[in-house]
C-alpha cells in the first residue's frame, strides 16, 4: 500500500500548483486524495503575474474532480498535508473541518506542507505562531499577525511546516518536501 498525501483546495485553488503537487506527489509514489467541501468538479484558477499589475491577475483554469470530502477525511491515513494556494483558502479558512484536519495532521506529526495562500489555512489553524515562514508576499501580514516571522526566500522549512511564496519556486518547494518525505530533510 502506497503512502497517501492530503491535498486541501476547493473552487478557485490555484490551478497549476494544485495539479502540480498532484503529478509531482504520484510521480514520487505517492497516492494523492484531494479534499474538497464537496466530492464534485472543481473549477480552480490561473494566477498569473502581468507587467503593469500590482499584484496577480486571475483567469479560469483547469478543472479537477475532488476525490473526498473534508468529512470523509482521517488524518491518520496521511503522511503530509499539502495546503494549496489561489483564492480557495481565503474561504476554506472558515471551514472548521478543514482547520481541524490540519490540527490533527500535526498532532499527529504529519508533515505540513503549504504553497502561496494555503499559509492562511495553516495560519488560521493556529500553527504558524512562532515559526518562521515564506507565502506570496501579500499574505505575509496575516501570519506575522498571528506570530510567524516571514522570510523573503523560496522555501523556508521550520519543524514539519514546509512553506514557498508561489507556483514560480515550485523546483525549491517540492526539493525540500521530498527530502522530507523522504527523511532527510535538515541532514
Amino acid at each position: 500500500m502506497s503512502q497517501k498525501i492530503l491535498i486541501i483546495v476547493g473552487d478557485g485553488g490555484e490551478s497549476y500548483e494544485t495539479w502540480y503537487a498532484v503529478h509531482r506527489f504520484q510521480e514520487a509514489g505517492y497516492e494523492t486524495v484531494v479534499a474538497a467541501p464537496s466530492k464534485r468538479r472543481l473549477n480552480l484558477v490561473i494566477h498569473d503575474f502581468e507587467p503593469g499589475w500590482d499584484t496577480y491577475m486571475e483567469r479560469p483554469g483547469y478543472i479537477m474532480e475532488a476525490d473526498t470530502t473534508f468529512d470523509d477525511v482521517s488524518p491518520k491515513d496521511y503522511v503530509a498535508v499539502m495546503c494549496i494556494g489561489g483564492r480557495a483558502p481565503e474561504y476554506l479558512r472558515n471551514n472548521k473541518r478543514v482547520l481541524e484536519i490540519i490540527r490533527e495532521c500535526d498532532q499527529l506529526g504529519k508533515w505540513l506542507f503549504a504553497i502561496c495562500h494555503g499559509v492562511q489555512l495553516v495560519a488560521a489553524a493556529d500553527l504558524v505562531r512562532g515559526k518562521k515562514l515564506t507565502c506570496y508576499e501579500h499574505v505575509r501580514l496575516e501570519a506575522e499577525a498571528v506570530g510567524a516571522t516571514w522570510i523573503r526566500t523560496d522555501v523556508v522549512r521550520d519543524g514539519r511546516l514546509v512553506t514557498s511564496p508561489t507556483w514560480r519556486e515550485h523546483p525549491a518547494f517540492y526539493r525540500e518536501a521530498m527530502a522530507c518525505l523522504a527523511g532527510q530533510a535538515g541532514k
